[in-house]
């Protein structure tokens, strides 16, 4: 069974269309990737229970913070049940989740991301900072829950436009999987996500990212993302010193 739901929507609206669906060993990697463009969906999730494979439409990821979310909606949509918790295998580690139906309907999930690892950057960033068409603000980490990528404070996200082929070559030189770029607005986190070394140039809801942002500043946050692209989407996260967990709301078409 293939679904395609909405992750992590704002206010009932927009969210990342992501593909959910039942592997199957006849799939090869080059089926999953097609399912997940033929979807039109950025991001695509294959369960073999506990087991969760994710994909793009140009190659497999480690892990998938929005596509854990969409996943688990989908696992509790189809039991019936009004709550259910899992154990989700992926990238090496068990990921605790708890999915939750809300009165008037969508689906809150919430995972454990684990512990997320917050350090300054070894490179040179300079060619990966005028690619995204920024100069040096100051302030930039690297994080990562498994795959590392940069978190950068900017003035203001929205007006970005990054060479994303040649942003990709940096990323990839670096072995990074993206840029996030945020601005604190009060109690809401406005951020943009650029990942065109992983086939996503620009990334509606980036639940990994927000959970690495809420260890780096080590507390709890409400990340809005997805306004460029018409796809307004929010993530939550919070953090205990320890691990990070992070959650959303799903919309089932």
């Amino acid at each position: 069974m293939i679904t395609v739901v909405d992750a992590c929507v704002r206010d009932g609206d927009g969210g990342s269309p992501t593909v959910v669906a039942d592997d199957d060993v006849a799939y090869s990697d080059a089926d999953r990737r097609a399912i997940v463009r033929s979807g039109g969906a950025s991001h695509g999730a294959f369960l073999d229970l506990p087991r969760v494979r994710f994909f793009t439409g140009t190659g497999e990821l480690r892990n998938c913070g929005h596509g854990t979310i969409a996943a688990h909606a989908v696992l509790l949509a189809r039991s019936g049940l009004p709550w259910r918790r899992s154990a989700q295998h992926t990238g090496g580690r068990v990921v605790e989740t708890t999915a939750t139906r809300l009165p008037g309907g969508g689906i809150e999930v919430w995972f454990d991301q684990g512990p997320v690892t917050v350090s300054a950057p070894a490179g040179d960033l300079a060619g990966l900072l005028d690619a995204l068409g920024t100069g040096d603000p100051g302030g930039i980490v690297v994080a990562s829950p498994g795959t590392p990528r940069l978190l950068i404070p900017v003035a203001d996200p929205m007006v970005l436009v990054p060479d994303l082929p040649r942003l990709a070559r940096e990323c990839r030189a670096q072995g990074l999987l993206g840029c996030f770029v945020y601005r604190l607005d009060g109690p809401v986190v406005r951020a943009r996500l650029f990942a065109p070394a992983i086939g996503v140039d620009e990334d509606v809801a980036n639940a990994n990212s927000a959970g690495c942002l809420a260890a780096h500043l080590g507390r709890r946050v409400q990340v809005w993302q997805g306004d460029a692209l018409g796809r307004p989407s929010a993530v939550w996260a919070d953090t205990d010193g320890r691990t990070t967990r992070v959650g959303g709301i799903v919309k089932l078409r």
